[in-house]
């Protein structure tokens, strides 16, 4: 028999999904199935472009976790997208080290150039611009994190504008 929680995280996830999440929990001893809870999170992202209310209860449910905690996760760590974000998802350190060293004036200098706010995407659904707690580059700064995955050092206006235009460049080739 299946339990209430089975039943709304199979109703709410896909069968491949629960696949994945199976795998990741097996990495864990029985009793320490939550500690799953990011790579879950991570495969309903990969998936679903970002984490709704719906995927966290799912994810909960799955982990036997309260949802809150699970929530609670899922705002801690910028990685995770809780709305659906741009193509490209420009993370822009303004902690203060960068911030003394130009994070914020990158950040509006960005701001400026798509036409929109920080935490905001563009029009044509390209660019989210976000904020960024330290990416651990210091030295480097500004610095900012395109799609979690790539850090751009020392960004200039210049280049800042080159990231842009080059991205832009690559979409109207595609």
């Amino acid at each position: 028999m299946i339990s209430e929680t089975q039943a709304v995280s199979a109703a709410t996830l896909a069968d491949a999904t629960l696949q994945r999440f199976a795998r990741e929990v097996a990495k864990y001893p029985a009793d320490q199935k939550q500690s799953a809870v990011m790579a879950c999170l991570a495969i309903v992202q990969q998936e679903q472009g970002h984490v709704s209310l719906a995927a966290e209860k799912a994810i909960a449910a799955y982990l036997d976790m309260a949802p809150m905690a699970v929530h609670e996760v899922t705002t801690f760590y910028n990685m995770y997208n809780q709305r659906p974000v741009g193509k490209y998802k420009l993370n822009v350190c303004t902690n203060l080290p960068c911030q003394l060293r130009d994070g914020n004036k990158a950040l509006a200098h960005l701001e400026h150039k798509l036409g929109i706010a920080m935490g905001e995407t563009t029009a044509d659904g390209l660019f989210t611009l976000q904020q960024s707690e330290c990416l651990g580059a210091c030295a480097d700064s500004p610095v900012m994190l395109v799609n979690d995955r790539h850090m751009c050092s020392f960004m200039s206006n210049d280049k800042l504008d080159q990231l842009i235009d080059g991205l832009k460049a690559a979409e109207a080739k595609a």
